[in-house]
């Protein structure tokens, strides 16, 4: 940074003084003037300068630059003389010709700035609104006009987006076409009206810099001119809309009398137009009471009365309104409805309903009830599954909610506005499983559609397919199924060309897949493959403590199913409930509870002892194989794991042909990791042989 002394502290002297000072290169270090009073003085001391009347007190003070700017030659000629030979000495008329230059910048600043204000205090008093955008879509100006009809003040909207101001703004649009846009209808969010023209606000490269859009309020006008809108127009308007409507309507006069009816009508009743218009409203019923005539004397409206119509006496429901036009009753509006096509449309929607419920997941982990600590280590593995696109094991006897941890799971997870379809894999015949899950290619057997058809794999895409008894899968469709887990593509039946699928498989087991796997039933690949995150649902009978708010929020179920109002359930009739092991798990308790509710009376409100059927406990002999008792094969565990981890590795290097980073890959465990494994069973290339 430069070191300037100033000599002068006059006109040029001060010019000079506030130039300086706005520029980070050059420092003043002192102003002198052989005139105490000088202004340049009195200024430099108030921005901490040092000053003085001799300058000879600060020539010598390492300057690098010393203006001279008393205009006098010699004190010019004294200041070269003293001066030092590096510093730059600038005379007197430089000075003076710079004073008179920041003299005519400041004279032409404010000029401009007395334009700005003029051009703003013109805008701000033009009736019209107008809105400014630069480049980047955001607001640079805004009239009080605009701030009026807008319904906001410029301070809060200039810096922002403007389609954060006017949603259907199309000043985006015009600043990318470079085209205005003019007499432009637009309604905003303020509720005004407006006829807007957009204009670019193009720059001397012809480069946009901005856009504008000036707005007329018009809103005034529109709903003067609805106000006055020709009655016949919207008679005739009116008369379209009723013609046109498949909803069978009638309207009637202040006496009954029919005014006019509509081509779905007609229908309806099997009466011509001539036979109803100017007729009492009577003339179409053939069993039941008018319910026009009811409305034009109750002046209330009337709604789902049944009644039988026109000579076909056509069942249909009636909906009647009465006109009412400055207090003064006018007449009245019916409205049938087809009973069968009712009938016919709620069956529909039953259908519906039902397809519906099988590609959507109902549930989600709010509607799991259980504070136990087995429930709650459950759950947290399941919301961590959710959050990954992992293969989700869920293990767990029948009736302990598999299904609805599916359901939550899906719904937890980044797919959940997709698809969720439901497979149970013991439901259906084997013949017709593989072509439900892969689909089928045309002709592929008598009787399968010409263009084949999507299996449910293909119909999940993008969302999740849920396989519950997984462990009843036919060993050709485990097979498949790995197909699909390894690969992410199907065949479809009478097919050869792979079809890639995008699909989350969360599948469910009551069974012991271990034991599956030694009974050669399971394949062991696809377990591997589908135990990745396995998930264990434990029983009602390891979960004591969850009964009381399941027994809770099963009762307050039942009650919207059976139409009751059963409030809790007596501590005796509870301490039955927690004695009892619950084979059935919380199917069994739902079932429990609404035997219970059924046999009560409809003024009980609590469930009692009495209420509860007997519950007795038996010794079992459960199993995850059906028709098999567990049976302890001898050993340790840790000598079983290791002897089935041995097989397991020498198979799958094996399988691989003796790749170890395929192998490692494969069984999802780290090269080094392998090695160490390899090493620690002995096992090598000619051993696996």
């Amino acid at each position: 940074m430069k070191r300037v002394l100033i000599i002068g502290a006059g006109k040029g002297g001060m010019a000079l003084l506030r130039l300086l000072r706005e520029t980070d290169r050059m420092m003043v270090v002192a102003v002198t003037d052989v005139n105490p009073n000088a202004e340049g003085l009195k200024q430099a001391s108030l921005w901490g300068i040092e000053t003085g009347e001799d300058w000879r007190n600060f020539i010598h003070k390492d300057i690098d630059i010393v203006i001279e700017a008393t205009g006098s030659d010699q004190v010019f000629k004294q200041v070269r003389a003293e001066r030092s030979s590096h510093t730059v000495l600038i005379p007197g008329d430089v000075a003076y010709i710079t004073s008179e230059l920041l003299e005519e910048k400041e004279s032409l600043l404010t000029e401009i700035k007395q334009q700005t204000d003029n051009q703003t205090l013109i805008l701000n008093s033009i009736h019209d609104g107008m809105i400014v955008i630069d480049e980047s879509e955001q607001v640079s100006f805004m009239n009080k006009s605009a701030e009026r009809i807008l319904g906001q003040n410029k301070s809060e909207v200039v810096g922002k987006y403007v389609r954060h101001i006017i949603s259907d703004s199309r000043l985006p649009q015009v600043l990318k076409s470079k085209r205005k846009e003019v007499n432009q209808k637009l309604k905003l969010e303020s509720g005004y009206k407006v006829i807007t023209t957009r204009i670019p606000i193009i720059g001397k490269d012809q480069q946009v810099i901005g856009a504008y859009a000036v707005f007329k309020d018009i809103t005034e006008v529109v709903d003067l001119a609805e106000e006055n809108t020709d009655l016949k127009e919207v008679k005739t308007m009116l008369e379209a809309i009723i013609q046109s409507s498949d909803e069978a309507i009638s309207v009637v006069d202040e006496n009954g009398n029919g005014l006019m009816v509509n081509p779905a009508y007609t229908r309806i009743t099997g009466l011509k137009e001539k036979e109803i218009v100017g007729k009492p409203a009577t003339v179409d019923i053939s069993e039941g009471e008018s319910m026009h005539m009811k409305v034009l004397k109750t002046r209330r409206a009337v709604r789902g009365v049944r009644m039988k119509v026109g000579p076909a006496e056509k069942e249909v429901l009636v909906n009647v309104a009465p006109v009412i036009v400055d207090g003064k009753l006018k007449g009245s509006v019916g409205v049938l409805h087809d009973v069968s096509e009712i009938q016919s449309l709620t069956s529909e929607l039953k259908r519906a309903r039902q397809i519906i419920r099988n590609l959507e997941a109902k549930y989600t982990f709010d509607d799991i009830i259980g504070d136990s600590q087995e429930m709650t280590l459950a759950l947290e593995q399941a919301k961590v599954g959710a959050r990954t696109p992992a293969t989700v094991l869920l293990r767990g006897e029948s009736g302990t909610g598999k299904e609805l941890f599916a359901h939550a799971i899906h719904n937890e997870s980044k797919r959940r506005h997709n698809k969720f379809i439901r497979v149970n894999c013991a439901a259906i015949a084997e013949p017709l499983l593989e072509s439900e899950l892969f689909g089928y290619e045309d002709g592929t057997f008598s009787g399968a559609k010409r263009d084949g058809r999507r299996g449910l794999f293909e119909e999940a895409k993008h969302g999740s397919i849920f396989l519950d008894e997984i462990g009843e899968l036919p060993l050709t469709m485990q097979a498949k199924l790995l197909r699909v887990l390894q690969d992410q593509e199907i065949v479809r039946v009478g097919g050869t060309k792979p079809v890639h699928v995008d699909v989350r498989v969360i599948a469910a087991t009551h069974i012991n897949l271990e034991k599956a796997i030694m009974k050669k039933t399971f394949r062991e690949d696809l377990y591997y493959r589908l135990n990745r995150l396995p998930i264990y649902i434990p029983p009602l009978r390891e979960r004591k403590e969850d009964i009381v708010p399941l027994a809770s929020h099963l009762i307050q179920k039942l009650n919207e199913d059976y139409g009751r109002i059963v409030g809790t359930i007596h501590d005796e009739a509870l301490d039955k409930l927690m004695d009892y092991d619950w084979p059935g798990n919380v199917r069994e308790l739902e079932n429990m509870i609404g035997r219970a509710m059924i046999y009560m009376e409809n003024h009980q409100d609590v469930i009692e002892k009495k209420h509860i059927p007997s519950l007795v406990n038996h010794e079992s002999t459960f199993s995850d194989i059906p028709g098999e008792e567990a049976v302890w094969l001898g050993g340790t565990l840790q000598d079983a794991v290791d002897d089935y981890e041995k097989d397991l590795l020498a198979d799958a290097f094996r399988s691989h042909n003796f790749n170890k980073t395929k192998t490692a890959k494969a069984l999802g465990i780290s090269i080094r990791n392998l090695y160490y494994k390899l090493d620690k069973y002995k096992l090598d290339k000619d051993r696996v042989k």
